[in-house]
């Protein structure tokens, strides 16, 4: 095994660490058992490397490599406890804390996955086909957080939080054209922190693409 692939390995990890926190965190706030917040943050951290690898024709490698939902696993459980025993986090004063680090986990998930999902497109001889490598990007990034808010019963963040899957596409479209020139270092990292960036920004300055106001 090389550098670069243990390289990769470690980034998709503290995504799936980063997915898993956020999906705990949202079973937990919905009121789930310990089987609920586990499976949630397993869901979350990789159901959208699954879509991907479906979409490729491949056997998703949650299923061929046990190592990233066994981390999901165990992070979930630990969210779990953590909440569990310190009920305070729970509470009214804690909730803005509470929303601001599921957002930030959120975000950094989604910047590590959008890249990790073009990479993987290039990585299967798609180098060539910009939209099919921006889609796959687009829904590992925004897929596991999808099934998440489905299985909670929540409204989509993809479909009404602030610039989520458009940060997605945005760093899935970075990450395609910078590979060719740059390699995979830069077209990892740069869209990654793109997209922490625009997520960030998006959740304190509270920017929302336009809707239709409700009468």
């Amino acid at each position: 095994m090389d550098h670069s692939h243990i390289f990769i390995i470690v980034i998709e990890l503290m995504g799936t660490i980063a997915f898993a926190i956020s999906g705990a965190m949202v079973a937990v706030r919905c009121g789930m058992d310990l089987l609920g917040v586990i499976v949630l943050g397993v869901v979350t951290a990789v159901g959208g490397g699954m879509i991907r690898d479906i979409v490729l024709g491949n056997i998703p490698s949650a299923l061929t490599d046990p190592i990233y939902v066994l981390t999901a696993v165990i992070v979930s459980v630990l969210v779990f406890l953590l909440v569990f025993f310190r009920r305070k986090i729970l509470s009214d004063g804690f909730h803005p804390l509470y929303a601001r680090l599921i957002e930030a986990m959120d975000a950094l998930g989604l910047g590590i996955f959008s890249a990790l999902g073009v990479l993987t497109g290039i990585r299967n001889g798609h180098l060539g086909n910009t939209f099919l490598l921006v889609f796959l990007g687009t829904m590992t990034g925004v897929g596991g957080g999808m099934l998440r808010d489905m299985m909670a019963q929540v409204p989509l963040q993809v479909l009404y939080k602030r610039i989520y899957a458009c940060a997605s596409i945005v760093g899935a479209l970075s990450c395609t054209l910078l590979y060719p020139r740059f390699g995979e270092a830069v077209a990892l990292f740069v869209p990654l922190f793109l997209v922490l960036i625009i997520r960030l920004l998006a959740a304190h300055y509270r920017w929302d693409l336009p809707r239709i106001p409700r009468e």
